[in-house]
């Protein structure tokens, strides 16, 4: 004999046991990548730099979220080192841009296979030398991710906490002594300003995109079922090792990509940018958002990109500087204190459903019974 029917929550009631075509699946996540599109051509048109440089600052803090989600809080194994492989790649996609003239000048203790390489080329007003150079960063960086991955992800808890920041250690210390190639802790300046609104949200986009599909994925399964009982997990033969680490790789390549957008964005940094400031701000972004939430990391990166920006103004009038991080902090022991699942915990904002059958009953007022009668009559 088979047992009553589960119950539905009423806000699923609608869409309970009806298939959605996939045309209604899609049409929600189109419009909403044709609206912020809209919104980029404005901007991109309306010449404000001010609010270009938030919104691109946003999209590269998205990618850097989105990737650290997915290996830390989708796997549970929490990382302090991802800002290291930003750092790598915005070293190297710097270096790899470079035009020859310059390069001689400003880095001429390069060896003589990289100081002839320049991908500074352009195909019309597209600088895909900036598309190769990211995408030859990206690679090398993923590739040491899989090296280093392989042995940080067979620990749990706090040891790959302490391990990933002790990668971060060794990748500071690395840039300020390779000086023939960093410039040291000196300046590295002189890079194309190749970022703008268009590259950084078509990334941002793709990392999106790419999480959001790992999550749904046989490995993101694996991922979700060992993070929450690794023991048990393994008894009943779900990997541990496999998703780790593809979550690790796959996790690094976007940080390294976010690298590469940054440095072509701000065009100035050294090895000290890449620390522990950056660090704490993308965790406060993943922790506030929700750790396992494609959807919370954006929400997540958008809410403390705004906040820091306009702590940031009333430091400048009120010379009360410091003031940002105290006021970071504070949110962030703040949430982890009393909402340790942040904003949305695992939830997603299921734009999915957005045109399904039945979408008026899932709006606020239909969850405690039909919808308000027409007052027209």
């Amino acid at each position: 004999m088979t047992g009553p029917p589960a119950s539905v929550a009423p806000s699923d009631r609608s869409t309970a046991g009806v298939a959605i075509p996939p045309g209604r699946r899609l049409a929600g996540p189109a419009v909403s990548i044709v609206a912020v599109a809209i919104v980029f051509a404005l901007l991109d048109v309306s010449g404000q730099a001010f609010w270009q440089g938030l919104v691109i600052n946003l999209a590269i803090f998205t990618i850097l979220v989105v990737a650290l989600n997915l290996s830390s809080g989708f796997t549970g194994v929490f990382s302090l080192g991802h800002i290291g492989f930003m750092a790598l790649c915005s070293y190297t996609s710097a270096i790899l841009t470079l035009p020859l003239r310059e390069k001689g000048d400003y880095l001429p203790n390069l060896p003589d296979w990289l100081a002839g390489v320049h991908l500074d080329n352009q195909l019309g007003p597209i600088p895909v030398g900036f598309l190769v150079a990211t995408l030859i960063a990206g690679a090398l960086v993923a590739v040491l991710a899989w090296l280093v991955g392989r042995v940080l992800m067979r620990l749990s808890g706090h040891f790959v906490a302490v391990a990933t920041l002790g990668f971060l250690v060794i990748v500071r210390v690395v840039l300020f002594n390779a000086d023939s190639f960093t410039r040291g802790s000196r300046t590295f300046s002189n890079v194309a300003p190749y970022t703008n609104l268009w590259w950084a949200g078509a990334w941002a986009l793709v990392a999106v995109y790419v999480v959001w599909r790992l999550k749904r994925s046989p490995y993101g399964r694996e991922m979700l079922a060992q993070r929450e009982d690794r023991v048990a997990a393994q008894s009943v033969g779900i990997r541990v090792m496999e998703p780790r680490l593809l979550a690790f790789v796959v996790g690094a390549f976007f940080s390294a990509v976010a690298g590469a957008l940054y440095a072509h964005f701000i065009t100035s940094f050294s090895p000290t940018v890449f620390y522990f400031d950056l660090t704490f701000r993308v965790i406060t972004m993943l922790v506030i958002g929700g750790m396992g939430s494609v959807s919370g990391s954006i929400i997540g990166a958008a809410a403390i990109t705004v906040l820091a920006e306009g702590l940031r103004r009333i430091e400048d009038t009120t010379l009360l500087y410091g003031m940002s991080q105290i006021i970071l902090a504070v949110i962030f022991l703040f949430i982890i204190t009393f909402r340790r699942e942040g904003l949305l915990g695992q939830r997603e904002v299921p734009l999915d459903r957005l045109f399904a059958p039945g979408w008026r009953q899932r709006l606020p007022w239909a969850r405690s019974g039909d919808p308000p009668a027409d007052q027209s009559r």
